[in-house]
């Protein structure tokens, strides 16, 4: 019931957000939908752990900033590569094991790797991710790294 709640929360909140309108009309209708929606999730049985991970708490707002730090240093390195007249690429593959056990830090992990840019995650599973990198340097970054213990921290493992 609580996840139910929260992902009313935070649909209604997300509803202000988009309108930046506040009259009855659209504060009505926001409850309508974000109350619609609510409903069909709980049918469909996804307000689970796994489709709505409230239990990552502030953990989870913790590490967003710091991927978003993250992000914007990796798209620094990438444009400067861009830029250079010799274009100093060398394309990588590495795989290697996270350290993630539940399903949540997998994605969590596997989806940041994509987000920072010149870096891909080709495959994932539990045991193995298969990760490209525009520079050998940034695909062995992405081994045994620290988004791999923030991601962990984030999960509550570390």
């Amino acid at each position: 019931m609580i996840r139910s709640f929260s992902l009313f929360f935070f649909l209604y909140l997300f509803w202000l957000l988009l309108s930046g309108y506040f009259t009855p009309f659209l504060l009505a209708s926001g409850i309508g939908c974000a109350l619609a929606v609510t409903w069909f999730a709980h049918r469909m049985n996804v307000v689970d752990a796994e489709g709505h991970p409230i239990q990552l708490g502030a953990r989870a707002l913790v590490y967003w900033v710091w991927l978003f730090k993250e992000i914007i240093k990796s798209a620094w390195e990438v444009s400067k590569i861009i830029v250079h007249p010799k274009l100093p690429i060398s394309p990588t593959l590495v795989r290697f094991k996270p350290s993630q056990r539940t399903e949540v830090g997998l994605v969590l992990h596997a989806n940041s790797i994509t987000l920072t840019p010149g870096t891909i995650t080709i495959d994932a599973s539990a045991n193995e991710f298969f990760v490209h990198g525009l520079t050998r340097a940034g695909a062995l970054a992405a081994v045994n790294s620290e988004m791999d213990r923030r991601v962990s921290a984030c999960e509550g493992k570390a």
